[in-house]
């Protein structure tokens, strides 16, 4: 348990959830709120710590986002998309790509990550226009936090493989490790296609004001 007002494993004010393997770390924004987690989560076996169901019978929760399924990947385990056209190198900052992120609905562009990518962004194009998208942020630890996104009017086609593909290519060769978050069963396929292994899954849970009045008291 880890009080961290800005921790990036949740949304402001909320806590954060992450389970890999038979180890987990919960973030709390406040003492108060990691005083709540702590006593509501200390008898709740780790593999559980993620299903919404459990947490709301023990916590007095108000939202929550997840669970999403954390996904790694190694050299070893790599199977590349088959070709199917050219992948092109753009800056993250490049007039075409950022046309994508401008199209593409925000929530998508927001569940995507595609925003905060920190390597060139890998992309396929439909005539001028940039119809798919993939990149990944660095994080700590090298890995590489894979993000992946396709417009609406282009989805089903396998650009989301074709995109991705060259994005862990160029992760591993940087000596990374590919990381995959994922809700949707769609994007979940994507993974396992490239042969990402699911590992763990992270949960963010907001809790109601209530209890953290009365752990003050």
């Amino acid at each position: 348990m880890v009080v961290s007002p800005a921790s990036a494993l949740c949304p402001p004010s909320w806590a954060g959830i992450v389970v890999l393997g038979d180890a987990a770390i919960v973030t709390a924004p406040t003492e108060s709120a990691a005083l709540v987690l702590r006593r509501a989560l200390a008898s709740v076996p780790v593999d559980s710590l993620t299903r919404p169901e459990t947490v709301r019978a023990v916590l007095p929760v108000s939202d929550v986002l997840g669970p999403a399924s954390l996904a790694y990947l190694s050299s070893a385990d790599f199977r590349p998309a088959r070709p199917q056209g050219a992948v092109e190198h753009l800056t993250s900052g490049h007039p075409d790509f950022q046309g994508l992120l401008r199209s593409a609905a925000p929530e998508d562009v927001a569940e995507s990550g595609m925003e905060e990518i920190t390597s060139p962004a890998f992309v396929v194009r439909a005539g001028a226009d940039v119809v798919a998208a993939a990149g990944y942020r660095a994080w700590p630890a090298e890995t590489a936090h894979v993000c992946v996104l396709t417009h609406p009017r282009w989805r089903g086609r396998r650009l989301a493989r074709q995109t991705s593909s060259a994005a862990v290519a160029h992760a591993l060769a940087a000596g990374l490790l590919p990381q995959w978050r994922a809700r949707p069963p769609a994007s979940r396929r994507v993974a396992h296609s490239l042969g990402f292994r699911e590992l763990g899954s992270q949960l963010s849970v907001r809790l109601k004001e209530d209890p953290f009045d009365g752990a003050r008291g």
